[in-house]
């Protein structure tokens, strides 16, 4: 398990999803493609809505990686529908497309948004020798 603190700034998603990637160096492509992605998308909302310090922490486990957002705010996040046009409002459907599963915890500080990778299990052809 690692973990960044960043402040409540627009720059912060693109040092979250640096930081998360290099954790997931030697995953397979698709993971870390969605590792960055939705690392990316929890940090944004995390700037947009809480305006508060956060934590990322990335857990990587034999098979899956937890990507935690930790920020000081007690509004929870919600899924929104929103038109085709619109320039904001699509992070946590995507979370909810790539993500095996996420889920929100309340803390003392605020609140935990968290989501979880499957990393896939390779046939015994695919595995080296």
């Amino acid at each position: 398990m690692t973990s960044v603190a960043l402040p409540a700034h627009p720059t912060s998603a693109s040092r979250a999803r640096r930081f998360a990637r290099e954790q997931v160096t030697g995953q397979p492509p698709d993971v870390a493609n969605a590792v960055s992605l939705l690392t990316t998308e929890l940090v944004a909302n995390a700037v947009l809505h809480a305006r508060t310090d956060l934590l990322l922490v990335v857990e990587v486990e034999p098979r899956l990686v937890r990507v935690t957002v930790s920020d000081g705010s007690t509004q929870l996040p919600v899924v929104r529908q929103y038109a085709a046009d619109d320039v904001t409002g699509r992070g946590l459907a995507l979370v909810e497309l790539f993500a095996a599963r996420w889920g929100v915890s309340v803390t003392d500080e605020g609140k935990s948004v968290w989501c979880e990778i499957v990393i896939p299990v390779h046939s015994a052809q695919e595995q080296p020798a």
